[in-house]
């Protein structure tokens, strides 16, 4: 008998950009290309590890570059991708979107090789040991200081300067963690990052992926990122936005005072008057279970630790004090690489010009460096989320070659300069607002 002959394989579905443009709204189907090949994420979104709205901002649009950034074992990753596989772009379409740098993105990619040649996307374990003990050693002295000194205002102010040191530590490891760039496999990274959001901080690593993961991928993007939420209901963010609000005549808030009111409503009350209360919410709603049951041992362990030496109601206070000074820490830290910056809706560019435009960098230094858990060198950070932290200083001159040769801005300031252009952008933007209501 004559051997059967295989059948054909089907004929890949040709698409071009306009076509791929045309699915990514709500309400409708949502496609992205990665590497020429077209996928429909429509259903996947809600499975997908890194949050459903990391998939939806980008629906629509050429997802190769965050695809290469966000993923540590990409050949695992894109087998799960095969069945969302729909087809690629046609021969006669070219691999950039017209929005993008293409020169630029071409080149940012031969630097990603070169870095990863240089090895400079391998973490040095003993960093994250010795930073892990550290923060340890800062919890044990914090319970130390009140058990040998007393209960009095000194030890107590004392005990919550360190656990604040703790809780803002613990918050920059979890970073490290969240962002799968102390381990080479991403089970290790997800339960050390269990271990240390959850029970060195008593929150949960889902709200903390939903958040930041979209932060990243559309950083100062409206809509997109998060982190900026506060426009329009508290803040007026950007001159663009700014502008657009004032027009509107929208005024949730007296804006052109939001410079004087942000010390008020903004570092001093974000993490005691909302995070602490909306955590619990998230989880419960969700349905996150197993970070319940972390941030539970968080405050089991807090209160076996201090009701002996402070009772219920000095146990409270504490607790807060801590809540109030992290607070403070975590909000000026954290906002001076981004409100400063441009902010817009998502205009759809390159990686590296969506990443430069919305962060700047504060200079380094030994102090700088563990104040902020090196997210002082928030432009690598941005460009190489699963970088190694203590790798950043090395890759920066690369950054800095490339952002000169294209013309690019690559800012980088002192830490008390880049804290008092938080407030001079508010100041800036709510005038820009008060203008636009008044006369537009």
């Amino acid at each position: 008998m004559a051997p059967e002959t295989p059948a054909p394989r089907p004929a890949p579905r040709y698409f071009t950009w306009d076509e791929v443009a045309q699915r990514g709204g709500r309400g409708q189907e949502r496609w992205l290309v990665i590497e020429r090949k077209v996928y429909n994420v429509s259903e996947f979104t809600r499975r997908h590890p890194g949050g459903s709205r990391v998939l939806s901002h980008y629906a629509g649009q050429d997802a190769t570059d965050p695809f290469v950034a966000f993923h540590i074992d990409k050949g695992l990753v894109r087998k799960y991708m095969n069945s969302l596989l729909i087809g690629e772009l046609s021969p006669e379409q070219p691999s950039f979107e017209p929005t993008k740098n293409k020169e630029l993105t071409e080149e940012f990619r031969e630097l990603r090789a070169t870095v990863e040649r240089m090895g400079l996307m391998k973490a040095n374990h003993a960093f994250f040991l010795l930073h892990l003990l550290h923060i340890l050693l800062l919890d044990a002295a914090a319970w130390l200081t009140l058990w040998a000194f007393g209960t009095s205002l000194v030890p107590f102010v004392l005990c919550a300067v360190l656990l604040s040191a703790v809780q803002a530590q613990a918050g920059w490891l979890q970073h490290d963690f969240g962002h799968l760039s102390v381990f080479s496999t991403s089970t290790w990274n997800h339960l050390l990052h269990h271990f240390v959001v959850g029970h060195l901080k008593g929150a949960p690593a889902s709200w903390w992926n939903h958040l930041h993961f979209q932060h990243h991928a559309k950083p100062n993007c409206f809509r997109k990122d998060p982190d900026i939420n506060m426009h329009p209901f508290f803040f007026a963010l950007g001159k663009i936005l700014s502008v657009e609000l004032g027009k509107q005549k929208k005024k949730y808030m007296p804006y052109n005072h939001q410079h004087k009111y942000f010390f008020l409503i903004g570092p001093p009350a974000l993490l005691p008057l909302y995070f602490q209360w909306y955590i619990f919410y998230f989880v419960i709603q969700r349905k996150k279970w197993v970070d319940l049951a972390w941030m539970i041992t968080f405050y089991v362990r807090i209160a076996l630790t201090y009701t002996p030496l402070l009772g219920v109601k000095g146990l409270l206070g504490l607790f807060f004090m801590v809540r109030f000074l992290e607070s403070n820490w975590f909000v000026w830290v954290t906002q001076m690489n981004h409100i400063p910056m441009h902010i817009d809706y998502d205009q759809n560019k390159d990686w590296v010009s969506t990443q430069l435009q919305a962060t700047c960098n504060v200079h380094e230094s030994a102090f700088n460096d563990w104040f902020s858990g090196h997210l002082n060198f928030q432009i690598e950070h941005h460009l190489f989320p699963t970088m190694p932290r203590h790798n950043y200083h090395k890759v920066a001159p690369l950054v800095r070659s490339l952002c000169a040769k294209h013309g690019i801005k690559y800012q980088s300031k002192p830490l008390l300069t880049a804290f008092a252009d938080i407030v001079h952008s508010l100041k800036e933007s709510g005038q820009l607002w008060l203008d636009a209501y008044l006369h537009q």
